[in-house]
């Protein structure tokens, strides 16, 4: 049978985690974006419709690793494209990322031989790169697998999904404003000291090792960013108070998402984790600053094909 018509969900995504940074994410399944193909006679990408997206197919996060995957694998039509946005661009929750990974599962889902996820990984990650100047890997791999994943390296690509303990939530608190991503990258030092990246060093592998080994108490230790957190805060009002806030309820661990101005919070539990969503949301507001909160699994599921048709 031959499809016509295919909508993907793609999830949004918190990465670096405190500790990881570039290497580490997963996703935070009540956001998502949205992307719809439809097949038409000719080749390559004919057009994307959608509020606030680029109509040029080259410069869209969700088209362009389709573009790619069209001249790659030259299935003999061509697509129409709608995207819809549920993730703001610049807040820290991979909304490009979510973009072109929904993107490249639609597309793939009208293909007479569909490829296998991990030959989408790639795809996705040209779109990426089109919004943070870089294929980064830490949003498209959750976004795209689910789950909490590791990106030892995402050109050739090597993911690997790490055991999480079932209790572990995440809360997270988005401020309304932007933060671009080359804006968040520029404020980062060419070097850092060597014993600053031991020490973080040291806490990746106590995240990781506490993940592995259900020892929340040892990733509660280990969660603190010495590396990228302290160059970043102060693009983000408030950020100590809201991060602050979400420790005296009892989160295991916050940090900013990505490249912010998202903060996320890492807590034992669905009651723990809506406690810290609350008064991260609270502290912003005591800055002037309206924000929304979402709680996820850390270990949710990544993007799903919706409607085929």
């Amino acid at each position: 049978m031959i499809r016509q018509r295919a909508t993907a969900f793609a999830p949004a995504s918190s990465s670096n985690l405190a500790v990881g940074f570039d290497i580490l994410g997963h996703p935070v399944g009540p956001l998502g974006d949205r992307v719809t193909v439809v097949r038409r006679d000719g080749a390559g990408v004919l057009g994307v419709t959608g509020d606030g997206v680029p109509a040029d197919p080259a410069l869209n996060t969700a088209t362009v690793g389709m573009m790619r995957m069209l001249d790659e694998v030259r299935p003999g039509f061509g697509v129409e494209v709608h995207v819809a946005k549920g993730i703001p661009l610049g807040s820290g929750v991979g909304g490009s990322a979510a973009s072109a990974v929904a993107g490249v599962v639609a597309m793939n889902a009208l293909l007479p031989e569909p490829l296998e996820a991990r030959e989408l990984f790639r795809y996705a990650l040209a779109g990426e790169a089109v919004a943070s100047g870089a294929a980064h890997g830490d949003n498209v791999a959750p976004s795209l697998f689910g789950g909490l994943v590791l990106v030892r390296s995402a050109e050739p690509a090597d993911v690997v999904r790490l055991p999480v303990p079932p209790s572990l939530r995440c809360a997270v608190a988005l401020p309304r404003m932007r933060l671009d991503t080359r804006t968040s990258r520029g404020v980062l030092p060419s070097s850092f000291p060597l014993p600053t990246v031991i020490e973080q060093t040291a806490n990746l592998a106590g995240v990781v090792a506490g993940c592995c080994t259900g020892d929340l108490a040892l990733v509660a230790r280990s969660m603190n960013d010495v590396l990228v957190e302290p160059h970043r805060a102060a693009l983000i009002p408030g950020f100590a108070d809201v991060q602050g806030a979400a420790r005296a309820a009892g989160a295991l661990g916050c940090s900013i998402s990505g490249g912010g101005p998202a903060i996320f919070a890492w807590c034992d539990g669905d009651e723990a984790a809506e406690a810290t969503r609350g008064v991260m949301v609270a502290a912003f507001a005591r800055h002037g600053i309206p924000a929304q909160g979402w709680v996820s699994r850390v270990d949710g599921p990544g993007a799903r094909v919706e409607e085929l048709s």
